[in-house]
């Protein structure tokens, strides 16, 4: 299979680390629909935007580029993002009326330290919340027993990993590129999670995948995002460029300059225009 199914791994332009604020999870409501969630998140969306532009606050937002291609074609390599603290953050007596405070909910597209090493932080897309029972069959993801309308979904290979289209089936298989953290923690959730042949997801736990399956470091291999580990939700492109993975993923001196040397060179050639400030949402389930 050409290219590594392992990927994921943000670069940071803003290296300062706070550590995110937690909230109780739950399940999301269904009850007052989805219009309502719409609107709710665009306003969210365009507040943080107008803080980060006004005020540059780390402990607002965060700005990373993305060096993989797991979240294509949604997410793009060489995108830098704009990433929303607040969403998730535990809402204070006076700013829970006056910001959209949210818990993760089906569809969202989250950023959050790797479980397996919280120095690297991925993006992927909630796929499980607490209670939610998840296997895929031949790739079809089923949640609750019925399978999801997951337009958003790229297959970037033509044929299919049996590792990844039949999960948690297949998980035993012989992992190519083992790491000691990573297959501990997904030993943990086949050993304790699983039940009738579905990954049950903990209370203040989620699943996450990739929207380029073929090609996603996400639950199937690492088990579950912690509810500590979300730092928040990435709400706009504020810059696309196009440039190749090998020089993203890299920060040898060599390789910092020749990326520099490539941007001063072909700056607007290589930009992506129609995807600046382009706004970044998750999919809207029905209720």
């Amino acid at each position: 299979m050409a290219g590594s199914r392992y990927n994921g791994v943000l670069t940071m332009d803003i290296p300062e680390r706070t550590p995110p604020s937690s909230d109780q999870a739950d399940l999301p409501s269904r009850d007052r629909g989805s219009q309502k969630r719409v609107s709710r998140g665009v306003v969210g969306e365009w507040v943080v935007t107008i803080l980060v532009l006004l005020f540059a606050s780390t402990s607002v937002a965060w700005a990373y580029v993305v060096p993989t291609g797991s979240m294509e074609k949604t997410i793009l390599i060489g995108d830098h993002l704009i990433v929303d603290k607040l969403a998730y953050a535990k809402p204070g007596s006076i700013s829970r009326y006056l910001l959209p405070y949210e818990t993760p909910k089906h569809g969202d597209i989250i950023a959050f330290r790797y479980p397996a090493d919280p120095s690297s932080v991925f993006v992927k897309r909630v796929v499980g919340v607490p209670g939610d029972r998840i296997r895929i069959v031949n790739q079809v993801v089923y949640r609750n027993g019925l399978p999801l309308h997951e337009p958003y979904v790229w297959h970037s290979i033509p044929f299919a990993d049996p590792f990844q289209a039949d999960f948690p089936l297949n998980a035993s298989l012989p992992d190519t590129n083992p790491d000691k953290q990573r297959d501990a923690l997904l030993h943990d959730m086949l050993d304790h999670h699983v039940s009738n042949g579905e990954v049950v997801v903990p209370g203040r736990a989620y699943f996450a995948m990739g929207d380029n399956r073929d090609n996603s470091l996400d639950s199937r291999y690492w088990g579950f995002v912690p509810r500590e580990n979300i730092i928040g939700k990435p709400v706009l492109i504020y810059w696309s460029y196009d440039a190749p993975e090998r020089d993203l993923m890299s920060n040898t001196p060599s390789d910092v300059g020749r990326h520099f040397l490539d941007v001063s060179t072909h700056f607007f050639k290589r930009t992506r225009w129609s995807r600046t400030f382009q706004v970044v949402r998750g999919y809207q389930e029905l209720p």
